[in-house]
């Protein structure tokens, strides 16, 4: 009981330290972050750093983003609670669950395959029901669920990837890290016949690896 209360006072100092206090106001991704158990999604050996305002290595060159940016990234979605969502990127599972708090059901795509069956095991242990995992290349999304009133991507590619934009519904929006050696989150809005790119603030996010 004491690790457990521990983690909660830890996150809350997270929430209000480095969240609240860097201007995110969104009721539903304050509430995520405070219920999550952030400390599960790193390994073992860098737990004590867990609620730190860093991003973390979580194996296979990958990273956990700094809390902040998840909080920033899901705040620019505007989710309201009923949505569909495709999650480019499970990487250690902990976005998706801040994702899987708000939304009906998230649909997250991760290429490598150690990362995605650890993320399983861990969601599947605090019990969450309303995310679908596919182990595949996230430059092309999950066209089989489309279209999806959001997308967060947590990988940069070079240019935002059009099968991405394909795969919104008409309004609905998605979050991205677009660059190689800058790199900008850009909120991308898909309309009718095209789509509006708003760029947000500079970030520095592991690339995103496709199969050619």
């Amino acid at each position: 009981m004491k690790e457990k209360s521990a983690s909660a006072e830890e996150r809350k100092k997270m929430v209000e330290l480095q969240i609240i206090k860097r201007g995110i106001k969104d009721k539903k991704v304050l509430e995520a972050m405070n219920r999550v158990p952030r400390h599960l999604f790193v390994p073992e050996e860098m737990r004590d750093l867990a609620y730190s305002d860093e991003p973390l290595p979580i194996g296979e060159g990958q990273t956990i983003s700094q809390p902040f940016i998840v909080a920033y990234m899901t705040e620019a979605l505007k989710l309201s609670g009923g949505e569909k969502v495709l999650e480019i990127g499970t990487g250690s599972g902990y976005q998706t669950a801040i994702l899987a708090e708000i939304v009906h059901e998230v649909y997250t795509v991760e290429l490598l395959s150690v990362l995605s069956e650890r993320a399983q095991e861990i969601l599947k242990e605090l019990g969450y029901k309303n995310i679908k995992f596919l182990i595949g290349d996230g430059s092309r999304g999950w066209p089989e669920y489309a279209p999806y009133d959001a997308i967060l991507v947590s990988a940069a590619p070079a240019t935002v990837p059009r099968a991405l934009i394909e795969q919104l519904k008409i309004n609905g929006r998605m979050i991205i890290p677009v660059g190689t050696d800058f790199q900008e989150l850009v909120l991308v809005t898909r309309k009718k016949d095209s789509w509006l790119e708003e760029r947000l603030i500079g970030v520095r996010f592991v690339p995103l690896i496709t199969i050619h």
